[in-house]
């Protein structure tokens, strides 16, 4: 996919015209292709999606980029199926396209804020913004037109290379990266089993509000709860459930161990209901005997 590769002196021009306005909008797109090598008995097969970072005045927000593109197709083929609809209610299916799970950096509050997804409900997870001890080294190169260091530091049990970029005054990057004064555009950990490769950067986008009724969006199906949603606007999903780490790793074991207790207690509160669900056995997931975050050595 052919992107415009913007030079540092108009990428500088949208960082200074944006200075009086809302911060947490993004006004950058930097694109990685990110790799992961999940299984070392599979390295030849390591798992790849195309991501995007969102780099607003003072903040970030990393996501799927093939999630993003399916679902601006999905959002016009469903407008397309109910104006073919006798009865404005088409049959149309939703797939999933890339990973659910999108990462808010906040780096002037020190906040992370982690939003995943189980069943029809959106969490946002809060907590402290990782700290790494970056050392910078005199390399430099260029990436896009943008003019980069490079930097090494430790991060979960990996040793991590990356450049960053001094002219975007921001301290984010791709995943629970960040801390450098820049913007981090490209992104490895020694072996190359954690790759996040610059796929060039381009402005955002000006997105327009949906047309239709101004409804909650816990009323709303599923399928369309959030194909309105700004992605230009650096903070979760209105509508998602604050929580913490723990308690959303408990329910994801709660999903794991009986997930039609889960559903049942899902219609029992305040959240969308799930009428006629009934979960068969959990789908076997790939081998990841390679996780991103490794335990540190002793």
């Amino acid at each position: 996919m052919k992107r415009l590769l913007l030079l540092t002196t108009l990428l500088l021009m949208v960082f200074i015209s944006a200075e009086a306005q809302n911060p947490d909008t993004a006004r950058l797109m930097v694109h990685y292709k990110f790799s992961w090598v999940r299984d070392t008995a599979n390295r030849e097969h390591p798992y790849t999606e195309n991501m995007v970072l969102y780099v607003g005045q003072s903040a970030g927000a990393y996501r799927s980029y093939d999630g993003v593109v399916y679902k601006a197709q999905f959002k016009k083929a469903f407008a397309e199926a109910v104006a073919a609809s006798p009865d404005g209610h088409p049959m149309i299916n939703r797939r999933g396209v890339g990973s659910n799970v999108e990462y808010y950096q906040y780096p002037n509050q020190q906040k992370l804020l982690t939003k995943d997804q189980l069943m029809a409900n959106s969490y946002a997870i809060e907590g402290p913004l990782p700290a790494i001890a970056w050392k910078t080294t005199g390399d430099t190169a260029t990436f896009g037109g943008l003019h980069c260091q490079k930097a090494t530091g430790h991060f979960k049990g990996r040793d991590y290379s990356a450049w960053f970029c001094p002219d975007l005054p921001v301290r984010t990057g791709p995943w629970k990266l960040n801390g450098l004064p820049g913007v981090i555009v490209d992104a490895r950990d020694a072996k190359n089993e954690v790759v996040f490769q610059f796929d060039g950067v381009e402005k955002t986008v000006a997105t327009s509000p949906g047309n239709g009724p101004a409804v909650d969006k816990k009323d709303l199906p599923p399928i369309l709860r959030d194909l309105d949603d700004d992605m230009n606007l650096i903070a979760p999903p209105l509508g998602s459930i604050k929580t913490t780490q723990k308690d959303f790793d408990k329910l994801q074991e709660a999903m794991r161990k009986n997930p039609n207790g889960v559903v049942q207690a899902v219609n029992a509160g305040n959240g969308p209901k799930m009428d006629h669900v009934k979960m068969g056995p959990p789908l076997k997931g790939p081998v990841i005997n390679n996780p991103m975050e490794l335990p540190e050595k002793k």
